[in-house]
């Protein structure tokens, strides 16, 4: 081979080394995780992710795919910029916590306090601890450090691996919500449903039926396995519990349309957008990707 093609040959290969780690990609090909959609319109494109809200080893770096799309973007548009913890520690003052003087044993049933207290022991938590948090924020806390026990920590969410390839690449980085808007559709339900919200939780969590709904869902989405995240998206929103009406009514009913207005805003402001929003937003006659075909725009699944 002439010098001058094997110089080349090595600067290619060093171009495409430099480009495959600003991007997250690996030498060896990733698996694909999540779902992928890519939305067009009038030469404008935006990319859907599915994420989830926790990770593990092993979970990075994304594909090839998704990574080349994050690349080919001009910003990161995610829920909630996760790296703002004033805000969240703000927004969980004013609507996870009890005013000065108020605590949980006020608020709810004898009873529920006795089912409290054994999960409780077992996250190594005392009622002490808790006593100034709402009944959803504890039931909430309590399916996450199930989750972190089994390896799963909110501190390895996809989310953070989106944020450092935009940092890497110099991406500007938008949020869908804020804080005080997503804890602040928490703190809607009323004392009773609140205090049956926890319930159950206590008693998904006591059955194991809160890690297996979890775990699906998890599994799911690191195989990329289409029909296993419909089968938890119609778990997470079917039955006549509090957490299903609630899921259904309010953290995807009310939410998805918004986040479609939010997302079609964007897309007149950047010529091309990659959009990382929970893996449920994605599903279903309502969700995402069929609220923007309802406006107009060509939906394509990548995968």
């Amino acid at each position: 081979m002439p010098v001058k093609m094997i110089a080349l040959f090595v600067l290619m290969i060093t171009l495409f080394s430099q480009v495959a780690a600003a991007a997250g990609l690996s030498e060896a090909s990733s698996p694909r995780r999540g779902q992928l959609y890519k939305v067009t319109l009038d030469g404008k494109t935006s990319y859907l992710f599915g994420t989830i809200h926790v990770g593990k080893d092993g979970f990075y770096p994304l594909d090839a795919e998704a990574s080349r799309a994050l690349l080919d973007s001009k910003a990161l548009v995610i829920e909630l910029d996760i790296r703002e913890n004033a805000s969240f520690q703000k927004a969980m003052a004013l609507h996870g916590r009890y005013a000065a003087g108020e605590k949980l044993q006020n608020h709810v049933q004898p009873q529920t306090l006795q089912k409290l207290a054994p999960a409780l022991a077992r996250a190594s938590m005392s009622l002490q601890s808790v006593q100034q948090f709402k009944p959803w924020l504890i039931a909430n806390l309590l399916v996450g450090m199930e989750l972190d026990a089994r390896g799963f920590k909110r501190a390895q969410a996809v989310e953070y691996a989106l944020l450092a390839a935009a940092k890497e690449q110099d991406k500007a980085v938008r949020q869908l919500e804020s804080a005080e808007y997503q804890l602040g559709l928490f703190d809607t339900l009323d004392a009773r449903q609140q205090e049956q919200y926890l319930l159950e939780s206590l008693a998904d969590l006591e059955s194991g039926t809160a890690m297996k709904k979890s775990l699906a869902l998890i599994d799911a989405w690191n195989a990329a396995d289409i029909p296993g995240i419909q089968a938890a998206w119609r778990t997470a929103t079917s039955g006549d519990s509090i957490a299903a009406e609630f899921m259904q009514r309010v953290l995807l009913g009310k939410r998805n349309p918004e986040m479609a207005a939010n997302i079609e805003r964007i897309m007149q402001q950047d010529q091309v957008a990659f959009v990382g929003v929970g893996l449920l937003h994605l599903i279903g006659d309502d969700g995402l990707p069929q609220l923007l075909k309802r406006r107009g725009y060509q939906v394509e699944q990548l995968y």
